[in-house]
């Protein structure tokens, strides 16, 4: 049986909020598996996370840039060792020129930039990653970033008509769903987008809880279903409440009454959400 280090024991604690104990124990159970850990303290009722919400300790900021038009833009993601750096304004000026280079040119290599920013700045500084999105059709790109810098959004939303794009409505609408994406975090637009392995695990762990025992089947199959339906809600952005209208709404009814007034289909087509130290593979 492999050794549970205390730094395992603390990782397990931070993702499900249990008590050292129980994650110990969980631990030992699966052999140190963290994500089987999860699952099992999940069962139990001891911890309720939905998803992955490990994080790497990384400093740094999250910059964007839109071009002219808003038919491409990007979003970017630099790092550096302190977060002193990171609210720097040498630094976050470098973070704004790295996002526009990537948005005026996908293959540009900014290793030089890079490392002239280290010699000025005097911390090691690395591009953790960016993303590009180019609009197809008619519609917007657009970006968000938080104040801090710490989360940022990129966003493409598609419309019917080329009339609708000017249309001030339109606009009002692109910019609330990238803010519902800060704020609520979802994983994909729709259902159907979430990795079937995923959900699948979502069904093991609320089939197996241990407040499912003596259930008849008739009320276990319905209970599941009513968990799975939470767990869309929390990750799909169309079925997530509107936020800004306290969730009295889902996001899809949202963009349908807007559409609706405007005379014609609007759809989110992607989106990317960044926050500055999270762990890349969860």
């Amino acid at each position: 049986m492999p050794e549970i280090t205390t730094a395992q024991i603390a990782k397990l604690r931070e993702m499900t909020n249990a008590g050292m104990m129980d994650c110990k124990k969980a631990l030992v159970e699966t052999t140190g598996d963290l994500n089987a850990a999860v699952d099992l303290l999940r069962k139990r009722g001891i911890a309720t996370a939905a998803k992955k919400s490990a994080r790497e300790a990384r400093e740094g900021a999250i910059a964007q840039c839109i071009l002219s038009g808003s038919r491409a833009g990007v979003l970017v993601e630099v790092n550096c060792e302190t977060d002193f750096v990171a609210k720097n304004e040498m630094f976050r000026a470098l973070c704004e020129q790295i996002a526009r280079a990537f948005a005026e040119n996908p293959a540009v290599d900014l290793e030089a930039m890079r490392t002239d920013a280290v010699s000025r700045i005097r911390e090691n500084i690395r591009i953790a990653r960016h993303q590009r999105f180019e609009l197809a059709g008619n519609g917007l790109i657009a970006a968000y970033i938080h104040t801090g810098a710490k989360v940022g959004v990129l966003v493409e939303v598609g419309a019917g008509k080329e009339t609708t794009v000017a249309a001030a409505d339109f606009k009002q609408l692109v910019k609330d769903i990238t803010l519902q994406i800060a704020a609520a975090s979802p994983s994909a637009v729709t259902r159907e987008q979430i990795d079937p392995a995923l959900v699948a695990r979502e069904r093991d762990v609320a089939a197996n809880a241990d407040a499912m025992k003596n259930k008849p089947p008739q009320a276990i199959t319905k209970i599941i279903e009513g968990k799975l339906e939470k767990f869309y809600q929390t990750l799909c952005l169309l079925e997530q409440g509107f936020v800004k209208r306290n969730a009295e709404i889902s996001v899809r009814e949202h963009i349908a009454g807007v559409a609706q007034q405007l005379g014609d289909e609007i759809t989110v087509r992607r989106f990317v959400r960044f926050q500055v130290g999270e762990a890349l593979s969860a």
